[in-house]
Formats: C-alpha cells, structure tokens, sequence
C-alpha cells in the first residue's frame, strides 16, 4: 500500500473516525515516538504506556475539531497534548514520592524536558517520513540508479569506486546520485507538507 502523507492521513481520521486502518497507520506513525520519549525521561513502561495512550485517545476525540494551519503544524498539537498529560503523571508520581524523590521529578517537569519532547518527536517523524521517501524512490528508479546513490551519499564511497563496481560511467554515478536525491527532496515534500 502506497504511503498517504500526513496531511491525507489526518483527512482520513477527520473524514471516518473509525478507519481502522488509518488508525493503525497513524499508532505506528505516533505511538512509538511518545512511548519511546516517555521513557527516556524516566516514566515506568506503564505510565509511558498510559500517557502514550492517553495522547492517541485525546487526538482521537479532538481530531474532528483539528484544523491544518499551515503556519503551525499538526505534531506541534498533538505535542502539546501529550505534555499535559504527561505533566499530569510528574505530578501524580511527585505526591506520591517520597523524600528525595522530587528533584528528579521537577526535572521531568522543566522547559528542557518539553523541549527535549519537542525535538526528539521532530527527529523520529522526520525519520520515518525519510524512510517512506526511501521506499518510493527506491521504486522508481533502476536498481543501478538507486545502488549509485546508496553507495555514494549514503555510505560514502567515491565515485570512482562506485562506477568500477557497477560498470558505470563516474559521471553516470553522480548523475544517478543527483537524480535520487531529487526524487528524495520531492518524496519528501509530498509526505509532509510541514518539512
């Protein structure tokens, strides 16, 4: 099944909020990230569990309301949900901390932490959006096209060792490189209007 991108996926949820499909697709879009981060800082796997449920079942409710401003971002919003809910577990844990427990506690709490929070989901989207644009060009281009670009900006080899390897011109190589990472640039685009 061909990748829808975000903006078509939050169509999709808005359109029929109970697709099951574009649920799934938006779990393993999301979940993942917010569970992965809620861990980072120290949540116990079931509190990271249940503010990363938590978030998804919130944007479920909301998500009819969630109107694309082209100027803010849809991961902006959902960010903003799943650090209050978060904040609500630090202050749940901090009343029930015991003495000494609290400086880690207000830790999670601060500005770095919800900027951390910021960055780390912009970096995991980023990353998953950047392999989806990888699995498009990577079927629509010949597999020698591809493996020039793979050995070349990827892995780093020279041009050279490149053209010997699959019998290319070395300015066949930088061509292929050049087209694919074109390709990518669009790709990308496309999976993400907000990039």
């Amino acid at each position: 099944m061909e990748s829808r991108t975000p903006l078509s996926l939050l169509d999709r949820l808005r359109d029929d909020p109970n697709s099951e499909e574009a649920w799934v697709e938006f779990h393993i879009r999301y979940g993942k990230v917010l569970y992965t981060w809620c861990r980072r800082w120290g949540l116990q796997p079931s509190d990271a569990e249940d503010v990363t449920q938590d978030t998804l079942l919130a944007v479920s409710r909301q998500i009819k309301d969630f109107h694309y401003d082209p100027n803010g971002s849809f991961r902006a919003w959902m960010k903003t949900i799943a650090y209050r809910l978060w904040i609500r577990v630090v202050e749940r844990s901090a009343r029930q901390a015991a003495i000494g427990g609290n400086a880690a506690l207000e830790e999670l709490a601060s500005v770095a932490a919800r900027d951390d929070l910021a960055r780390f989901c912009e970096a995991q989207a980023r990353q998953v959006i950047l392999e989806q644009a990888f699995d498009r060009v990577r079927n629509r281009v010949s597999p020698n096209t591809w493996e020039a670009f793979r050995l070349t900006a990827l892995e780093d080899r020279s041009g050279a060792e490149v053209a010997r390897a699959l019998g290319l011109t070395i300015g066949d190589v930088y061509n292929a490189r050049w087209r694919v990472q074109q390709l990518l640039r669009d790709a990308v685009r496309t999976l993400d209007p907000d990039a």
